[in-house]
Protein backbone atom coordinates (compact mmCIF):
# COMPACT_ATOMS: atom_id res chain seq x y z
CA UNK A 1 0.00 0.00 0.00
CA UNK A 2 2.75 2.43 0.62
CA UNK A 3 6.11 2.57 -1.02
CA UNK A 4 8.71 4.88 -0.21
CA UNK A 5 11.89 5.39 -2.58
CA UNK A 6 15.03 6.64 -0.98
CA UNK A 7 13.27 9.40 1.05
CA UNK A 8 15.63 12.25 2.97
CA UNK A 9 14.85 15.28 4.99
CA UNK A 10 17.56 17.56 5.95
CA UNK A 11 17.14 19.98 8.98
CA UNK A 12 20.08 21.90 8.12
CA UNK A 13 23.15 19.61 8.60
CA UNK A 14 21.05 17.21 9.67
CA UNK A 15 20.22 14.38 8.58
CA UNK A 16 17.25 13.21 10.43
CA UNK A 17 16.34 11.10 7.35
CA UNK A 18 19.04 9.92 5.42
CA UNK A 19 17.76 7.71 2.68
CA UNK A 20 14.47 5.23 4.02
CA UNK A 21 13.43 3.19 1.95
CA UNK A 22 10.22 0.09 2.68
CA UNK A 23 6.96 -0.79 1.56
CA UNK A 24 3.40 -1.47 3.99
CA UNK A 25 1.78 -4.06 2.68
CA UNK A 26 -1.68 -4.03 2.28
CA UNK A 27 -3.64 -5.37 5.64
CA UNK A 28 -0.25 -5.47 7.50
CA UNK A 29 0.62 -4.44 11.23
CA UNK A 30 3.85 -2.97 10.69
CA UNK A 31 5.94 -2.11 13.21
CA UNK A 32 8.46 0.44 13.14
CA UNK A 33 11.22 0.88 16.26
CA UNK A 34 14.87 2.23 16.35
CA UNK A 35 16.62 4.20 19.16
CA UNK A 36 15.65 7.89 19.70
CA UNK A 37 16.64 9.75 16.98
CA UNK A 38 16.54 6.91 14.22
CA UNK A 39 14.00 9.50 12.37
CA UNK A 40 10.93 7.33 12.65
CA UNK A 41 8.58 9.95 13.96
CA UNK A 42 9.95 12.62 11.21
CA UNK A 43 9.35 9.49 8.41
CA UNK A 44 5.51 9.38 9.99
CA UNK A 45 5.77 13.18 9.70
CA UNK A 46 6.97 13.02 5.41
CA UNK A 47 4.55 10.24 4.52
CA UNK A 48 1.87 11.98 6.33
CA UNK A 49 2.49 15.09 4.31
CA UNK A 50 2.87 17.50 7.74
CA UNK A 51 7.00 17.78 6.70
CA UNK A 52 8.23 17.74 2.84
CA UNK A 53 10.98 15.54 2.05
CA UNK A 54 13.85 16.97 0.82
CA UNK A 55 14.56 14.17 -1.67
CA UNK A 56 12.24 11.03 -2.68
CA UNK A 57 9.43 9.47 -3.08
CA UNK A 58 6.66 8.28 -1.41
CA UNK A 59 3.51 6.28 -3.23
CA UNK A 60 0.16 5.06 -2.11
CA UNK A 61 -1.86 2.04 -4.14
CA UNK A 62 0.65 3.33 -6.95
CA UNK A 63 0.03 6.88 -6.87
CA UNK A 64 2.65 9.54 -6.40
CA UNK A 65 1.47 11.23 -3.19
CA UNK A 66 4.84 12.98 -2.04
CA UNK A 67 4.50 16.40 -0.54
CA UNK A 68 0.56 16.46 -0.62
CA UNK A 69 -0.71 18.03 2.10
CA UNK A 70 -2.91 16.33 5.36
CA UNK A 71 -6.19 16.90 4.69
CA UNK A 72 -5.89 15.97 0.75
CA UNK A 73 -3.98 12.65 2.28
CA UNK A 74 -6.91 12.37 4.88
CA UNK A 75 -9.40 12.42 1.88
CA UNK A 76 -7.38 9.21 0.32
CA UNK A 77 -7.84 7.52 3.64
CA UNK A 78 -3.97 8.11 5.16
CA UNK A 79 -4.39 9.18 8.76
CA UNK A 80 -2.26 9.40 11.54
CA UNK A 81 -2.18 9.91 15.40
CA UNK A 82 0.41 11.45 17.43
CA UNK A 83 2.66 10.70 20.83
CA UNK A 84 0.38 13.13 22.89
CA UNK A 85 -3.20 12.70 21.70
CA UNK A 86 -5.17 16.11 19.73
CA UNK A 87 -8.33 15.71 21.18
CA UNK A 88 -10.85 19.11 21.70
CA UNK A 89 -10.95 19.07 25.40
CA UNK A 90 -13.78 21.35 26.09
CA UNK A 91 -15.93 19.21 23.72
CA UNK A 92 -17.57 15.62 24.54
CA UNK A 93 -16.27 12.49 23.46
CA UNK A 94 -18.75 11.98 21.00
CA UNK A 95 -18.51 15.29 19.65
CA UNK A 96 -15.01 14.79 19.07
CA UNK A 97 -15.93 11.52 16.92
CA UNK A 98 -18.26 13.60 15.01
CA UNK A 99 -16.42 16.54 13.92
CA UNK A 100 -14.19 14.32 11.98
CA UNK A 101 -16.00 13.98 9.19
CA UNK A 102 -14.78 16.68 6.31
CA UNK A 103 -17.61 18.21 4.19
CA UNK A 104 -20.24 18.32 6.74
CA UNK A 105 -23.55 20.10 5.17
CA UNK A 106 -23.75 21.83 8.16
CA UNK A 107 -20.17 23.51 7.82
CA UNK A 108 -21.42 26.34 5.07
CA UNK A 109 -24.07 29.14 6.21
CA UNK A 110 -26.03 28.46 3.38
CA UNK A 111 -27.01 25.15 3.91
CA UNK A 112 -27.66 26.49 8.03
CA UNK A 113 -30.49 28.72 6.93
CA UNK A 114 -31.82 26.37 3.59
CA UNK A 115 -30.54 22.94 4.68
CA UNK A 116 -32.10 22.37 8.25
CA UNK A 117 -33.46 18.62 7.51
CA UNK A 118 -29.97 17.85 5.65
CA UNK A 119 -27.87 18.59 8.62
CA UNK A 120 -30.46 17.23 11.40
CA UNK A 121 -30.63 13.38 8.96
CA UNK A 122 -26.52 13.90 8.87
CA UNK A 123 -26.45 14.43 12.36
CA UNK A 124 -28.22 11.46 13.34
CA UNK A 125 -26.33 9.19 10.58
CA UNK A 126 -22.79 10.75 12.12
CA UNK A 127 -24.22 10.04 16.23
CA UNK A 128 -25.33 6.65 15.30
CA UNK A 129 -21.77 6.05 13.96
CA UNK A 130 -19.77 7.83 17.09
CA UNK A 131 -22.20 5.55 19.36
CA UNK A 132 -21.07 2.01 17.21
CA UNK A 133 -17.18 3.13 17.53
CA UNK A 134 -17.43 4.33 21.15
CA UNK A 135 -19.07 0.85 22.06
CA UNK A 136 -16.16 -1.51 19.90
CA UNK A 137 -13.81 0.34 21.44
CA UNK A 138 -15.57 -0.38 24.91
CA UNK A 139 -15.59 3.36 25.89
CA UNK A 140 -18.92 4.05 25.34
CA UNK A 141 -19.73 4.56 29.57
CA UNK A 142 -17.35 8.12 28.50
CA UNK A 143 -19.45 9.41 25.53
CA UNK A 144 -21.27 12.27 27.33
CA UNK A 145 -17.56 12.86 29.45
CA UNK A 146 -15.12 15.93 28.15
CA UNK A 147 -12.23 14.68 26.40
CA UNK A 148 -10.06 16.71 28.33
CA UNK A 149 -10.74 14.44 31.67
CA UNK A 150 -9.75 11.41 30.14
CA UNK A 151 -6.81 8.93 30.74
CA UNK A 152 -3.67 9.23 28.52
CA UNK A 153 -4.96 5.50 27.96
CA UNK A 154 -8.46 6.89 27.33
CA UNK A 155 -7.48 9.41 24.81
CA UNK A 156 -5.38 7.22 22.49
CA UNK A 157 -8.63 5.07 21.88
CA UNK A 158 -10.50 8.07 21.30
CA UNK A 159 -7.80 8.53 18.63
CA UNK A 160 -8.19 5.43 17.55
CA UNK A 161 -11.72 6.01 17.27
CA UNK A 162 -11.34 8.99 15.50
CA UNK A 163 -9.62 7.03 12.49
CA UNK A 164 -12.91 5.20 12.45
CA UNK A 165 -14.98 7.89 11.72
CA UNK A 166 -13.76 8.20 8.11
CA UNK A 167 -12.96 5.58 5.17
CA UNK A 168 -9.48 4.92 7.03
CA UNK A 169 -7.08 2.92 4.52
CA UNK A 170 -3.93 2.97 6.03
CA UNK A 171 -3.23 4.73 9.76
CA UNK A 172 0.09 5.50 11.25
CA UNK A 173 0.34 5.06 14.78
CA UNK A 174 2.55 7.14 16.81
CA UNK A 175 3.63 5.35 20.49
CA UNK A 176 0.24 4.67 20.66
CA UNK A 177 1.61 2.96 24.19
CA UNK A 178 3.34 5.63 25.81
CA UNK A 179 2.35 6.69 29.32
CA UNK A 180 -0.50 4.38 28.59
CA UNK A 181 -0.91 1.92 31.90
CA UNK A 182 -0.91 -2.22 31.28
CA UNK A 183 -4.58 -2.49 31.22
CA UNK A 184 -5.56 0.02 28.62
CA UNK A 185 -2.72 -1.08 26.54
CA UNK A 186 -4.15 -4.36 26.10
CA UNK A 187 -7.30 -2.74 25.05
CA UNK A 188 -5.99 -0.44 22.24
CA UNK A 189 -3.82 -3.34 20.94
CA UNK A 190 -7.56 -5.41 20.99
CA UNK A 191 -9.22 -2.93 18.96
CA UNK A 192 -6.10 -2.24 16.69
CA UNK A 193 -6.63 -6.39 15.59
CA UNK A 194 -10.13 -6.67 15.51
CA UNK A 195 -9.22 -3.19 12.82
CA UNK A 196 -7.28 -5.24 10.97
CA UNK A 197 -8.57 -8.13 11.01
CA UNK A 198 -12.67 -7.63 10.77
CA UNK A 199 -12.26 -4.14 8.43
CA UNK A 200 -9.26 -4.66 7.01
CA UNK A 201 -7.33 -1.33 8.23
CA UNK A 202 -3.72 -1.88 7.68
CA UNK A 203 -1.60 -0.73 10.20
CA UNK A 204 1.96 1.06 11.02
CA UNK A 205 2.93 1.63 14.56
CA UNK A 206 6.12 3.64 15.94
CA UNK A 207 6.32 1.84 19.55
CA UNK A 208 9.20 1.29 22.51
CA UNK A 209 7.38 -1.83 23.81
CA UNK A 210 8.73 -4.41 22.23
CA UNK A 211 6.38 -7.35 24.11
CA UNK A 212 3.19 -4.90 22.41
CA UNK A 213 5.14 -4.84 18.86
CA UNK A 214 5.80 -8.70 19.31
CA UNK A 215 2.19 -9.22 19.71
CA UNK A 216 0.70 -6.76 17.40
CA UNK A 217 3.06 -6.50 14.31
CA UNK A 218 4.56 -8.61 11.64
CA UNK A 219 6.82 -7.68 10.17
CA UNK A 220 9.01 -5.25 12.15
CA UNK A 221 10.99 -2.82 10.79
CA UNK A 222 14.33 -1.25 12.45
CA UNK A 223 15.96 2.35 11.57
CA UNK A 224 19.27 3.72 12.74
CA UNK A 225 20.70 6.83 11.51
CA UNK A 226 17.94 7.89 9.34
CA UNK A 227 18.02 4.77 7.64
CA UNK A 228 16.65 1.32 7.27
CA UNK A 229 18.77 -1.52 9.62
CA UNK A 230 16.47 -4.18 9.10
CA UNK A 231 13.27 -5.65 8.28
CA UNK A 232 11.58 -9.26 9.70
CA UNK A 233 9.95 -11.15 12.05
CA UNK A 234 10.07 -9.78 15.77
CA UNK A 235 12.29 -12.56 16.77
CA UNK A 236 14.74 -12.02 13.71
CA UNK A 237 14.76 -8.43 15.09
CA UNK A 238 15.61 -9.43 18.51
CA UNK A 239 18.62 -11.59 17.07
CA UNK A 240 19.56 -9.38 14.59
CA UNK A 241 23.39 -7.84 15.56
CA UNK A 242 22.76 -4.81 13.47
CA UNK A 243 19.78 -4.25 15.87
CA UNK A 244 21.34 -4.82 19.17
CA UNK A 245 24.36 -3.17 18.05
CA UNK A 246 22.25 0.31 17.02
CA UNK A 247 20.47 -0.17 20.68
CA UNK A 248 22.77 -0.77 23.06
CA UNK A 249 26.54 -0.47 21.00
CA UNK A 250 27.73 -3.61 23.22
CA UNK A 251 26.80 -6.47 20.28
CA UNK A 252 25.54 -10.03 20.95
CA UNK A 253 26.52 -10.55 24.28
CA UNK A 254 23.73 -8.43 25.84
CA UNK A 255 21.24 -8.87 23.58
CA UNK A 256 18.58 -10.17 25.84
CA UNK A 257 18.23 -6.07 26.64
CA UNK A 258 16.54 -5.48 23.25
CA UNK A 259 13.69 -7.05 24.52
CA UNK A 260 13.32 -4.86 27.71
Amino acid sequence: MIVVEDVHKHFGGFHAVDGATLEIKSGSITGLIGPNGAGKTTLFNVIAGVLKPTSGQVFMDGEDITGLEPHELFGKGLLRTFQIAHEFGSMTVRENLMMVPAGQTGETLWNTWFGRKRIADEERALLAKADEVLEFLTIDHLKDEKAGNLSGGQKKLLELGRTMMVDAKIVFLDEVGAGVNRTLLNTIGDAILRLNKERGYTFCMIEHDMDFIGRLCDPVICMAEGKVLAEGTIDEIKANEQVIEAYLGTGLKNKDAVSA
